[in-house]
């Protein structure tokens, strides 16, 4: 059988919504898939669930290593892909049955280097949420080139609503950062794929539905407190490494970097705002010394708030809301 898709899925103390997950990428009406879960060392019945679906459908293979975060874990899903294209599904969330044959169609005929969707968001209590992708309807339903329109940048940051190329990612070298119990490790797959893209294209219509009330939150967590600096560093060294890119996106680099510093430090525990706040200083002063901050990409509220971070920080720790 022709492969058309590869569903990576990563898959780490999962039991509770599993089966929901499994179901949805099992009834996909394109058939030619091949569903890679990966195991990241589960210590509760995860595992058993997916032999039991693998051993009912052989389209499942199944890849045990020791836990490594969920990095790792996309990075050997996407090793083990032979599909034409590689989607990805978190173990929590589920998607709608013609997700990935409307898709694929739309990739396949219009040789793309990456589709994406739309989105809606859903918590455990049945509330829902539509998300679109795009802020503008001018968007969607066209080819585009991120080189010439660094506006698709500002849109929603997920690797999940759409399917990519596998010879666009593995010609580009284009993997997940494996920072060891990392949290945003999406981040610079993400990034990276723009950067390197000539053909993409948004489609208005909603497939995936992410789960937004886990209860395996890690704001009280100390240990991740600096994920997101940590992935914008790499994502850094990657540009770094890159001299053209860096020439073309560094400016929305530090854009990006601003707006998920502050979504860090919103969702992180009070007792670790002011140990946030001191790195993020540093950081903006750093990017302002090299001339990389573009004051054209921000907004003037936005504008204010770099100012107070950068040379009073414990004032907006104080009184800015």
């Amino acid at each position: 059988m022709e492969i058309k898709v590869s569903v990576v899925i990563p898959i780490y103390n999962s039991e509770k919504y599993l089966e929901k997950c499994l179901d949805s990428v099992k009834n996909q009406t394109l058939k030619e898939i091949q569903i890679i879960c990966v195991n990241d060392g589960s210590t509760d019945k995860s595992l058993e669930i997916m032999e039991n679906y693998a051993q009912n459908d052989s389209r499942f293979v199944i890849v045990n290593q020791e836990n490594g975060g969920c990095g790792k874990a996309y990075n050997v899903g996407m090793k083990a892909a032979q599909g034409e294209y590689i989607g990805f599904v978190e173990p929590d969330d589920y998607i709608n049955n013609d997700m990935y044959e409307t898709l694929y169609n739309i990739a396949k005929s219009k040789d793309l280097d990456f589709v994406k969707s739309d989105f809606v968001e859903f918590k455990s209590t049945g509330e829902t949420n539509y998300r679109a992708l795009t802020y503008s309807k001018e968007y969607y339903n066209k080819i585009i080139c991120p080189k010439d329109d660094i506006n698709v940048f500002n849109f929603a940051m997920n690797t999940w609503t759409g399917l990519y190329k596998r010879n666009f990612i593995e010609q580009n070298k284009i993997t997940y950062n494996e920072t060891s119990g990392a949290s945003f490790q999406d981040n610079g797959f993400w990034f990276k794929t723009f950067c390197f893209a000539e053909k993409i294209y948004f489609l208005d219509k909603a497939f995936y539905n992410y789960k937004t009330d886990n209860p395996d939150s890690s704001v009280n967590n100390p240990d991740k407190v600096f994920c997101m600096k940590v992935e914008y560093d790499l994502i850094y060294k990657f540009l770094e490494e890159n001299p053209e890119l860096k020439e073309k996106f560094k400016y929305i680099y530090q854009q990006r970097r601003f707006k998920n510093y502050k979504f860090s430090y919103k969702r992180i525990a009070k007792k670790y705002k002011w140990s946030f706040l001191k790195v993020f200083s540093r950081d903006l002063k750093d990017a302002a010394k090299k001339h990389e901050i573009d004051k054209t990409l921000f907004r003037n509220n936005e504008l204010r708030e770099i100012f107070l971070i950068k040379h009073f920080p414990l004032l907006y720790l104080m009184f800015y809301k």
